[in-house]
């Protein structure tokens, strides 16, 4: 291959810089580096290359005329024709046995208020609210939720894991002292003379608690024994969410199918040495689902393995005191309608329904739509763009006896205090209810 003349380089450069305005002897490094033909065409390349970068930046971020269109920016319209049913409310009423309205509302009354109308608008009997805590904290969610709405909240509480300790220093916290888990027993004890209905775990308890030598305690850790005894006799079920959805452990690479939505919140990833794996969380859980055959547990968000309902088809025919509960699952449930419908009949005795929310109307009628039509491939969420995977859901047109179940019936079986309330809310003008405790 001939090499081109350092006169040729020379002009070719020039003839770039010219074209973009650009003078060499105005900065002295540079017109000291032209002198020489091999860094000319380096530099002429180098410069050229952030040129087309700062191009392409400027190029409009909506894909139009085929220009480059960022992940998050794609909202594909479906060009599919096909029946829609859209329930304006749930066909029974329901329970709800997952909201966080300390969390959700902060503790806002007027918020609460709203709340009850949007329950009322859409059928929704009962809320389970598991942000009750202990003590005095108890005492204040009571008075948000019962001055004025005692017949629509059942309440679970928590354990508090650091008490006066310092966040940082985990060797401060209560957890670590040799009487915790018998004093936390007696404060559920307490709990339930105050009117707590159950217990909620965090996901904390396995990703987050450590001991003091910084190792990540482990759900399984028999210091807690005590606890789960307690909530078996106090009739206390034990709703435990333990891990993330599996792309949580993935990396947040160009294979995980959430990567959108991780690259938003790296900080939801899991996919690290220091954390245990998704499967040996949920088999530390099941460890102690096992031990305790007394107390009933309820898996939050169809037990976080709402990837693989074979494997929580297992686990329920495995352990018979176990529950699960829906709780922002319909992405991952509507996306594989026939096995999900199949495990909904299969296991309708032990399956519950809960949002995570509380939700606005707009996020609670694809639920109603998930689980009351045959409507085909529709969006989970309100917004256009989904949050929690690229992918749009199915219905699973579940039967009027498998939909009463899950709306209610079981919830009312499980958990105290729903059955009367369920009771109270048909007298108020509802339809018929479930007989219950």
């Amino acid at each position: 291959m001939r090499r081109k003349s350092s006169g040729s380089c020379q002009k070719r450069s020039f003839r770039f810089f010219k074209e973009i305005n650009f003078v060499p002897s105005a900065t002295p490094w540079l017109s000291f580096c032209f002198s020489f033909a091999p860094l000319r065409e380096i530099i002429s390349i180098l410069l050229l290359a952030s040129l087309c970068n700062s191009a392409l930046a400027q190029e409009p971020p909506d894909g139009a005329d085929g220009h480059p269109l960022a992940l998050d920016q794609f909202q594909p319209k479906s060009s599919l024709q096909l029946p829609e049913h859209r329930p304006t409310r749930a066909k029974f009423p329901v329970v709800d046995v997952h909201i966080h309205p300390r969390l959700k509302l902060h503790s806002n009354a007027q918020q609460l208020d709203e709340f009850v109308r949007v329950m009322d608008q859409q059928n929704i009997a009962v809320c389970a609210s598991l942000d009750g805590q202990l003590g005095d904290q108890l005492e204040e969610h009571k008075k948000l939720l019962w001055t004025k709405h005692h017949d629509r909240f059942v309440i679970f509480a928590n354990i508090d894991w650091l008490g006066g300790g310092r966040r940082d220093d985990a060797s401060s916290w209560d957890c670590q002292r040799p009487d915790f888990a018998r004093r936390m027993a007696a404060a559920l004890a307490d709990a339930k003379e105050r009117g707590a209905v159950g217990l909620k775990i965090f996901k904390m308890l396995g990703l987050f608690y450590r001991n003091p030598d910084d190792s990540l305690i482990a759900i399984d850790d028999p210091r807690w024994d005590p606890i789960w005894q307690a909530c078996g006799k106090l009739n206390m079920p034990v709703l435990i969410h333990t891990a993330d959805p599996v792309a949580f452990f993935q990396p947040i690479d160009r294979f995980n199918e959430r990567w959108e939505e991780l690259s938003r919140h790296p900080d939801w990833s899991f996919a690290d040495d220091k954390f245990p794996t998704h499967d040996q969380l949920l088999a530390a859980r099941n460890r102690v689902i096992a031990r305790h055959p007394q107390t009933t547990f309820i898996g939050a968000h169809v037990a976080n393995y709402s990837e693989n309902l074979a494997e929580v088809a297992r686990w329920l025919d495995k352990y018979p005191n176990l529950q699960v509960e829906i709780a922002a699952r319909i992405a991952e449930l509507g996306r594989q309608p026939r096995a999900a419908r199949q495990f909904f009949i299969k296991y309708a005795d032990r399956i519950m329904f809960g949002t995570d929310g509380p939700r606005p109307v707009s996020r609670l009628l694809p639920h109603w739509r998930m689980l009351e039509t045959r409507d085909e491939y529709f969006s989970y969420a309100e917004n256009q763009y989904p949050p929690q995977g690229l992918w749009n859901i199915y219905g699973l047109d579940l039967p009027d006896d498998v939909l009463r179940k899950v709306y209610a019936e079981n919830a009312s079986r499980i958990i105290p205090g729903i059955g009367e309330r369920l009771k109270k809310f048909a007298q108020s003008g509802t339809v018929t209810v479930p007989n219950g405790r």
